[in-house]
């Protein structure tokens, strides 16, 4: 776990258009240097992203998607239960959001939501419910579940209503998925390699809360308090920012985060990730 050399957190947008103010991309190398964010200033694009991470990011990265990589399965048995179109797995997943999403631009999701079958289980603008939308906050994932028992705060990625909605991205990061399979690796859906890059899920909250942040009060928006955020997690200071709004710190608490918990077997051994959701429904870095 600890043959990593740089350590990455992308916080991620799944909002109409090409370019999105919520995409920011922090990045450090080992030591105490704290993370600097990479294109500061610049307003990405979902293809931008994935493109640093194909083209750019160093070799030896540990990096953080700031995503659902996948969707309640273990609950139910399937993601889609009815649908005979529901995949057996995530990979599936992705591959049955990329199919039903090919004429979306920008990495966009919007038709697979828009799908009849699909739309019976999402929560969408407009007062629209879909039939199988579970009540209240809406399925979990195991990963998720567990979350909430370390003090977070998860919604359902079938929710898209919502300040604290994560679907959007979720759906969008599975196209980004779909396109990083098989060039990195993507934890715990493979193995943890001995050298090279990998690509985790991350919940920049947990970084927020190991650093000493109180429940609900997890973002970031002025210096003093980022300094004081990263000494926490080992990190020196920070080089100032231009705004800070909660992507560009979230993406650079998270960055400082993976560093410092990286090496702690527990978080790539937790006891409640199975092969099977291994392989469905995914794991979130850090809980255990």
């Amino acid at each position: 776990m600890s043959h990593f050399a740089r350590f990455a957190a992308i916080d991620w947008s799944g909002a109409k258009g090409e370019r999105q103010r919520g995409i920011a991309v922090a990045m450090c190398g080992r030591g105490r240097e704290a993370p600097r964010l990479v294109r500061p200033g610049h307003v990405w694009s979902r293809e931008e992203a994935l493109g640093w991470i194909l083209g750019e990011m160093p070799a030896g990265t540990l990096v953080g998607l700031d995503i659902g990589p996948s969707l309640p399965f273990a609950d139910r048995g399937a993601f889609f239960p009815g649908w005979d179109a529901s995949p057996a797995d995530a990979r599936g997943l992705w591959a049955l959001v990329e199919a039903t999403c090919r004429g979306d631009p920008h990495l966009a999701a919007a038709s697979f939501v828009d799908h009849p079958e699909a739309a019976r289980h999402f929560r969408r603008h407009g007062g629209r419910c879909g039939d199988l939308f579970e009540p209240g906050r809406g399925r979990l994932r195991v990963t998720e579940v567990a979350q909430r028992e370390q003090g977070l705060n998860p919604y359902s990625n079938f929710n898209l209503v919502g300040a604290a909605q994560v679907g959007k991205s979720s759906l969008t990061g599975m196209r980004v998925l779909r396109r990083l399979d098989g060039r990195i690796p993507i934890w715990p859906f493979d193995p943890l390699p001995a050298s090279g890059s990998v690509v985790v899920e991350i919940y920049t909250s947990i970084a927020a809360l190991a650093a000493g942040l109180p429940k609900n009060r997890t973002k970031v928006r002025d210096a003093a308090t980022l300094d004081r955020v990263l000494h926490a997690l080992g990190s020196a200071p920070h080089v100032p920012l231009a705004r800070y709004d909660d992507h560009a710190t979230d993406a650079v608490i998270a960055a400082a985060w993976l560093r410092r918990v990286h090496p702690d077997p527990r978080l790539w051994n937790p006891p409640r990730l199975t092969p099977a959701l291994a392989q469905t429904e995914g794991w979130t870095f850090g809980v255990y």
